[in-house]
Order: C-alpha cells, then sequence, then structure tokens
C-alpha cells in the first residue's frame, strides 16, 4: 500500500480547514452557548420540585374511621406497583399505582395513578376551583411561601412543566403573591403539587439550562424530535473538534530559531493555540454531553425493574388493604404513609415532612429493618458477593446536586454485570440499582461532564479547577464561531458586490444599445 501523495494530503487539510471553518458557524455559536450556559448552571440548575421538598408540602394525615377501604373498588387480586396515603385539600387519599398494564410492567406503560377519595371509596373527582386554592394555600404554607394564593390559571405545557405535563395533565398554575414571585403546578385529577418555580429560578433558567439543554417549548415537547436534535448537533460539535484539532497540529511551523508555533497572528493565534491546548476538554465535554442523551439506547437499562420487582415481591391490593387496616395510630407527625413491601412481605413506612420514618409490619407496629431482612429479600436473585451498611456514599451512590438516603444497605451481586444494589437502610425501599451499562454511564457522563469526581463534587476547588478551564474551552469555541461569521460576511460582502458589478454592467450594456 503506497502513502499518500503529498498534494492530496495537502487537498485534504484544505477541505477539512474549510469543513471546520464552515461548521464553526453553526455550530461552533452552538458550543459557546454551551459554554456561556454552562457558567450559570454551576450556580443555578433548571427549576424543579423536588421529592423532599414535595413531602414538605403535605399536611398531616388523618386517617378516616375503619371500614372506609371496603368501600375502594378494586378486584381484591388486582397487582400494584405502589401505594401510598396522604391529604388532598383536607381529604385522605389514597394513590395506587397498578402493576400492569396491556400485559407489560407499569414502568413501560407509564400508567396514571389511580386516585381515591377514602372518606367514600370512589375514585377522587377532578379538583374543583375551590380544592385547588385549598391544596395550593397548603402546599404555600407548608413550604414557607410568604404570600397567599394570588390566582390559578388552568394551563397547556409551558416552559417548566414539559417534563410533568403529559403524565398530569390537566395541569394548574398557582400563582402565589410573595416577594419571590412563586408559582406552583398541581395536577387537576390526582391534587398532586408537581412543579414548582421562583422568578429567581425562571430568569436563570432562561439563560441556564433552556438555552443549554435546547430546551425551548416548541421543542421539548415532542421528546423525540428534542432528542434527534441534540444528540446530532453534539455529534457534528464532536466532529467539529475533532478536525479542529487535526488541522491545529497540521498548521504547526517551526520557526527560524527551531522552536514551532502558529503561522496566525490576532485572533487567529487565539483560536488556535487555545484550540491546541483545550481542544481535547472541549471534545470530553462535548462527548460526554452526546453521552448524556443515551443515544441509540447506549445506557438504556432495566436493572432498576428487575432488582425492584425482585426485592419487593408481588403486591395483590387485598393484601395491601388488609396491612392498610391495621395502620391505625401514627408513630411520628405522618404525612404520607407508603407501601415498602420486602422479600414478598408487606410493610408501610410511615413518613414526617422532615423526611424522618418508621418502618411498619403488616400488623401496623414498627418493624426496624435488620440485616438478616435485607439477606433474605436478597436470596431471591443471583448469590451476594458482599453486604454492607454504608454511612456514606461510593462512586455509585453519593450525593451530588441532591442529597441521598443513608444509611443505606449495599449488597454487591454475582451476576454477569456485577450489578450494586442500594437498599434505604429505614424503609427497605430499593434506591438505585447500578450494573455495567450504569458504571459506564456514570463514567462515561457523569465524570467528564460535570467533574463529578470525590473532592470535587463541592466546595471552592470545584470553582478554582472548573471555571478556568470553561473560560479557556469558551475561549476556543467563541473565537472560532465568530472568525466563521467574519469569513462568512466577508464573503457574502464580496458576492453582493459581485452582483451588483455585473448587474451595473449589463445596465450600461443595455443602455449603450439602447442610446445606439
Amino acid at each position: 500500500m503506497t502513502a499518500p501523495r503529498p498534494h492530496s494530503r495537502g487537498r485534504l487539510l484544505r477541505a477539512l480547514l474549510v469543513l471546520h471553518r464552515w461548521m464553526g458557524v453553526i455550530i461552533g455559536a452552538v458550543m459557546t452557548l454551551w459554554c456561556l450556559t454552562g457558567f450559570v448552571m454551576l450556580y443555578v440548575d433548571y427549576p424543579r420540585l423536588l421529592p423532599a421538598e414535595q413531602l414538605r408540602g403535605l399536611s398531616p394525615l388523618h386517617l378516616p374511621a375503619g371500614g372506609s377501604l371496603s368501600r375502594i373498588t378494586l378486584p381484591p387480586d388486582t397487582g400494584l406497583a405502589s401505594a401510598r396515603l396522604e391529604m388532598v385539600a383536607g381529604k385522605p387519599v389514597l394513590r395506587v399505582v397498578p402493576e400492569k398494564s396491556g400485559g407489560r410492567t407499569i414502568w413501560q406503560m407509564r400508567a396514571t395513578p389511580q386516585s381515591y377519595d377514602l372518606g367514600s371509596g370512589a375514585l377522587l373527582a377532578p379538583l374543583s376551583r375551590e380544592d385547588l386554592g385549598k391544596v395550593g394555600t397548603e402546599f404555600g404554607r407548608n413550604v414557607g411561601i410568604d404570600g397567599p394564593v394570588a390566582a390559578i390559571v388552568p394551563i397547556s405545557v409551558d416552559q417548566w412543566t414539559v417534563q410533568a405535563f403529559r403524565a398530569n395533565r390537566p395541569l394548574y398554575r398557582v400563582d402565589y403573591a410573595d416577594a419571590a414571585g412563586s408559582t406552583a403546578y398541581i395536577a387537576g385529577l390526582t391534587g398532586e403539587v408537581v412543579q414548582k418555580t421562583t422568578r429567581f429560578e425562571r430568569f436563570w433558567g432562561w439563560l441556564g439550562a433552556v438555552p443549554h439543554w435546547l430546551y425551548p417549548t416548541v421543542l421539548r415537547q415532542n421528546p423525540t424530535a428534542w432528542s434527534q436534535a441534540v444528540i446530532w448537533t453534539s455529534l457534528i460539535g464532536c466532529f467539529l473538534t475533532v478536525t479542529g484539532i487535526w488541522v491545529g497540529i497540521s498548521r504547526l511551523r517551526r520557526g527560524k530559531d527551531g522552536t514551532i508555533g502558529s503561522p496566525y497572528r490576532g485572533l487567529w493565534w487565539w483560536h488556535h493555540m487555545a484550540g491546541l491546548v483545550f481542544g481535547l476538554l472541549a471534545l470530553t465535554w462535548v462527548g460526554s454531553g452526546l453521552f448524556s442523551m443515551s443515544p441509540w439506547g447506549l445506557f438504556d437499562s432495566d436493572a432498576g425493574l428487575v432488582e425492584r420487582q425482585r426485592l419487593a415481591g408481588a403486591m395483590r391490593w387485598t393484601d395491601i388493604r388488609a396491612a392498610l387496616a391495621n395502620v391505625n395510630q401514627l408513630p411520628i407527625d405522618t404525612v404520607r404513609v407508603e407501601s415498602a413491601p420486602l422479600g414478598g412481605k408487606m410493610a408501610f413506612v410511615a413518613i414526617a415532612a422532615d423526611g424522618r420514618m418508621v418502618r411498619l409490619d403488616s400488623s401496623g407496629r414498627p418493624a426496624i429493618l435488620t440485616r438478616a431482612d435485607v439477606a433474605a429479600a436478597l436470596q431471591n436473585g443471583p448469590r451476594v458477593v458482599s453486604l454492607a451498611l454504608l454511612s456514606e456514599g461510593d462512586s455509585y451512590y453519593y450525593a451530588h446536586k441532591e442529597r441521598v438516603r443513608l444509611p443505606v444497605w449495599r449488597a454487591v451481586l454475582a451476576d454477569p454485570q456485577a450489578t450494586r444494589v442500594y437498599i434505604d437502610a429505614g424503609s427497605g425501599t430499593l434506591l438505585r440499582a447500578v450494573d455495567g451499562t450504569g458504571r459506564a454511564e456514570r463514567w462515561l457522563w457523569n465524570a467528564p461532564h460535570s467533574f463529578d469526581l470525590p473532592g470535587l463534587r463541592q466546595g471552592l476547588l470545584r470553582y478554582i479547577i472548573i471555571l478556568p478551564l470553561l473560560a479557556a474551552v469558551t475561549l476556543v469555541c467563541g473565537t472560532g464561531a465568530w472568525m466563521g461569521m467574519r469569513k462568512l460576511g466577508c464573503d457574502l460582502w464580496r458576492i453582493c458586490r459581485r452582483i451588483r458589478r455585473r448587474l451595473s454592467r449589463r445596465s450600461f450594456f443595455l443602455r449603450s444599445r439602447s442610446q445606439s
């Protein structure tokens, strides 16, 4: 096989340079936007209602007199994935999620939970405007919103509910008359508060998460189109970065004094040298951003579903109803009672607004979860290589932007994926299952994209390292996009001048002919 001729390499390099330059006009501008919005996202994330705040917004649970569960018209053998009790507009409500729908699991079908009024046993009716006002007022008071409900507005999907709208419609926005400009969003059929924002979060969301994730409502409300747009933009960004590194290395020249440097001057020099030094970092960030989308199912995993079903076991309405009937006295200031079966045995967790919880067995008595309970539940699956109680996180279960429950039981299984299972030490519920695919995702996406590494998740050192590096990559992308736009503007100006000259000549020629 003969080596390519020098002039062939030269043509290839020129072709790559032209391609790199013109791709940089659009994709380079998008990558610059990603960098600039990345500064914002270091401090302010996309507005969302965290589970802890949703829990804090609930009112104290008051169980009705015995016999109310028998009025709920669910077939006794109905399989359920979960069940919980909480208050909605002053009424105790039972929420259940069917285990199957059309022969497929609830996690595949994304079925809507069913809510029952425990007072009447009937399905919960759509909330009236008065009930929506009660839910909004109670939530605002419980989470510390300093102002009354000012308006309740039915909405279609908006910028802050593109994730929550489809599963919770009809959706109502509750506006509060407080200094923070708080809003909450309530699902009209279930009375659940599913989102909360403030004026501060919305302002910085428009400058951070929305452009960073290519998240405008018109695109994000179509999940397939949005996913493909992000994937292909990231792929082109990777190609742009790789060609830039290649062209940058190829353009290095040796000076008269023997040193190797750039033949460019001014802004071109900054782009050339910064690209050589920080191009690989730019490729790491845009590549890990691509991996965050799990393109073409690269990081799809059913470990959580499989392990959740295996640990919990079958759960039928008749068993849940019998166990709930024994829950007469709540051991703490409970706002929610939630199913927590383990190893095929029915159990519940009474949860307070501050997150404290007490596990209750099927007879309604407090039951502390033991190592033997966890080990017995794990016997239904692969052999357990190790079982340890963690009081601190590890490489795959840790606090980053959100707090995590601790302590947890960590079991490493002897399956082909060496799956790690994390079980809440208080409730016995599965918190996370990480198989080989999950570990790959953690190191190919989380770690490089947000410097999600031990010692760099919080604190001053994180910003001392990330801010200069992000500024350098912004310089690479920004100078490239700016030079491409200038080149495009100059070329368009030349084309316009040529067209104008030709039109002038043609006009002169036509006038000359008419005069002759």
